[in-house]
């Protein structure tokens, strides 16, 4: 009986640990400045294994999010279902305001580099990748904390408001490993 509660004391501890370790390997969320983002945004930069989005507004750092990815984010999008991010340099090319996914930035991939890879491969490269809010469904303010996206770039419902208000159609966007 002696030994079960000595194991109990052990294993409460090591929970403990491991709770109090969560809580500090897990960065903060970015905190943006003070006041309303100024645009027109002229380049945003993803960082994928930082989980790190930077835009700037003439070459100047305005605001740095935190984001999630593709639910499989590890290299470069190869085709339609892989669950992964891709990556390079791409344009805005569309905004839509009724996204199922509160706002969205549309980016223009596949490019035809993305298309001649996977033409060569035999499968489709996939498409409608976006800089996007979270799901519709989900309740006011909930902000879901893993890659969850099919290869998208996610953010919360606030910051993507923020975002599609100051950035054009145009804008750079460059999707780094």
């Amino acid at each position: 009986m002696r030994r079960a509660g000595w194991l109990f004391s052990a294993l409460s501890l090591a929970g403990l640990v491991v709770a109090v370790w969560a809580l500090i390997a897990v960065p903060p969320r970015p905190v943006p400045p003070v006041g309303p983002l100024e645009g027109p945004v002229s380049r945003i930069l993803v960082e994928k294994a930082a989980r790190r989005m930077t835009v700037y507004v003439g070459g100047q750092v305005v605001r740095v999010y935190r984001v999630r990815l593709g639910f499989a984010p590890q290299g470069d999008k190869l085709a339609q279902g892989d669950g992964r991010t891709p990556e390079g340099v791409f344009r805005i090319d569309r905004r839509n305001a009724q996204s199922a996914y509160h706002l969205s930035l549309g980016l223009d991939y596949p490019r035809p580099q993305d298309r001649a890879r996977a033409a060569a491969a035999g499968v489709d490269p996939g498409g409608d990748i976006f800089l996007h809010g979270q799901p519709r469904v989900l309740p006011a303010g909930l902000t879901l904390g893993h890659d969850w996206t099919a290869g998208c770039i996610a953010l919360s419902d606030a910051e993507i408001e923020e975002l599609f208000a100051a950035t054009p159609l145009g804008a750079e966007v460059e999707i780094r490993p």
